[in-house]
C-alpha cells in the first residue's frame, strides 16, 4: 500500500535519511524504531509529505505521491498524526474533529465519522464544546487520533502515540489502534520508543539507526533480534 525506496532527506545542508525504505502492506500495522535522532520523524514527515526528499520515491496505493503537497496525499486516504497532538488549542474538540474531514472525499461522510470515533472514545460525546487546551495529555491525543480518522484514512500514520502518557491511557489507546486495524482494515504506521510495546502491537517494524534503515522483519524476529538489543539496550 505504502512504499518508500531509497529516500535521502536534507534539512538544509544536514542529511538526516540516507537511502531509507520503508514497506506497509494494506491492512497491516508497521512500527517505526529507533534512538532518540535516528531519523524516525522526518522519515515519517516525508511519507506525509511535509518534508520533501531530495532522491528517491514515494508511492501510496500504486500511485506516486513524491512531491505531492500533504492536502493532496490526505484525500488519497493517507492521513498523518503529528507528534504532540497538534491540535488547536482553541478551538472546541468538535471543531478541531471536523477539520480532520476538510479534505472532500471525507466531508460527505462527516456525520457519519464524527459516530464512529465518539464510538471509539465515548469522552468525546460529552466534550465537544470543550476547548482543546483544557483536556488532559491523554484525550488530547485520542481527539487527534480521532481528527486523523475523520479524514477516512485507508492508513493512518501516528508519531508517538504513547509519549508522556500514564500506563492506563497507554493501554486504551493500544487497544483502540488494534480495533481499528481488525475491524476497519485500516493500515497502522507508528512512531515508539518502547520496542516491546511497539513489536506487541505491530505485526512488523523497521529499525532506524542514524539516518539508515538498518533492519526490518516481523516483530517476532525483531524481538529476538541481537542487533535491536545493541540498539536499545547497549548489550
Amino acid at each position: 500500500m505504502l512504499e518508500a525506496r531509497a529516500l535521502d532527506v536534507l534539512y538544509g545542508d544536514y542529511q538526516i535519511l540516507w537511502n531509507a525504505h520503508f514497506r506497509a502492506a494494506p491492512g497491516e500495522v508497521v512500527a517505526i524504531l529507533g534512538p532518540n535522532g535516528a531519523g524516525k520523524s522526518t522519515l515519517m514527515n516525508t511519507l506525509s509529505g511535509l518534508v520533501r526528499a531530495r532522491s528517491g520515491e514515494i508511492t501510496f496505493k500504486g500511485q506516486l505521491i513524491s512531491g505531492l503537497p500533504p492536502h493532496r496525499i490526505v484525500g488519497l486516504g493517507l492521513a498523518h498524526v503529528l507528534e504532540r497532538r497538534r491540535l488547536f488549542p482553541y478551538l472546541t474538540v468538535r471543531e478541531n474533529l471536523i477539520l480532520g474531514a476538510y479534505n472532500p472525499e471525507a466531508r460527505a461522510h462527516r456525520e457519519g465519522s464524527l459516530a464512529e470515533v465518539e464510538a471509539l472514545f465515548p469522552f468525546l460525546r460529552s466534550r465537544t464544546s470543550q476547548l482543546a487546551h483544557t483536556l488532559s495529555g491523554g484525550e488530547q491525543q485520542m481527539v487527534a487520533i480521532a481528527r486523523g480518522l475523520m479524514a477516512r484514512p485507508a492508513l493512518l500514520m501516528i508519531d508517538e502515540p504513547f509519549l508522556g502518557l500514564a500506563p492506563r491511557v497507554v493501554e486504551q489507546i493500544a487497544e483502540v489502534l488494534t480495533a481499528i486495524n481488525r475491524e476497519r482494515g485500516i493500515a497502522v504506521v507508528f512512531i515508539e520508543q518502547n520496542v516491546e510495546l511497539a513489536l506487541r502491537l505491530a505485526h512488523r517494524g523497521y529499525v532506524l539507526e542514524s539516518g539508515r534503515t538498518i533492519l526490518d522483519g516481523p516483530s517476532a524476529a525483531l524481538l529476538g533480534s541481537a542487533e535491536v538489543k545493541r540498539i536499545f539496550l547497549g548489550h
